[in-house]
């Protein structure tokens, strides 16, 4: 009877570690897809640099070294006037135009295309365009830069005026060019140019008048 019982007592533990063993048995894990083609062609999408057109490319790269010369011109204004109203919109010509330059920057870049240092096209010309609308000749800049007091404001005034009224044509040339001027980013800043220009070229005409009258002295 004893050897019956351990005999029994063996059986149940050998019955019960292959229960155990059999539990423990897991399924192969399946193996993981290779990432997929469309997975792939939608992140390609994605890195690649938006198309841009021809004209918006030839407009952000020439405005660059439009707004470098008017940058020379700001910059000779505290040295030269007298005027806190010539310094003042100096001020504000010099902080938009850096501003729009960065802008414009980022725009070229974001595409694959070149975009300008300023500092290298700062009152001249770029190279491989025509001379632009408005821009100063390297003669009108130096007459600007040898002018003081009342001379340097008038010429100030009047050079800024017209190299303002060239960045409007430059506005007006792209939205004239077939297929260009529709990328809503560009757009948006082409009008930005033209809206702010024109509010500064009232306000030159107006400084042209003489300084702002300041309250009478009784």
């Amino acid at each position: 009877m004893q050897k019956l019982t351990r005999w029994m007592g063996a059986l149940g533990t050998v019955l019960l570690a292959a229960c155990g063993a059999s539990a423990q048995t897991t399924t192969a894990p399946a193996p993981q897809p290779a990432p997929a083609a469309a997975a792939g062609h939608a992140h390609a999408q994605h890195a690649a640099s938006p198309t841009a057109n021809p004209g918006d490319v030839a407009f952000m790269q020439g405005m660059i070294g439009h707004h470098a010369q008017a940058l020379v011109m700001t910059a000779l204004v505290p040295q030269r006037t007298t005027r806190p109203d010539i310094r003042l919109i100096a001020e504000r010509i010099d902080v938009s135009q850096h501003d729009e330059i960065a802008r414009m920057q980022r725009w070229l870049r974001a595409r694959g295309q070149a975009a300008p240092d300023p500092s290298e096209h700062a009152g001249h010309d770029m190279p491989g365009h025509a001379m632009m609308p408005g821009m100063l000749t390297q003669e009108e800049l130096a007459r600007l830069a040898s002018a003081t007091g009342p001379e340097f404001d008038r010429l100030f005034l009047e050079f800024m005026i017209r190299h303002h009224q060239g960045a409007l044509t430059m506005v007006s040339q792209l939205f004239a060019t077939p297929g260009a001027g529709q990328d809503t980013e560009l757009f948006a800043f082409a009008s930005d140019v033209d809206a702010d220009q024109r509010m500064e070229i009232d306000r030159m005409r107006q400084l042209l008048n003489g300084p702002a009258a300041g309250p009478r002295q009784r």
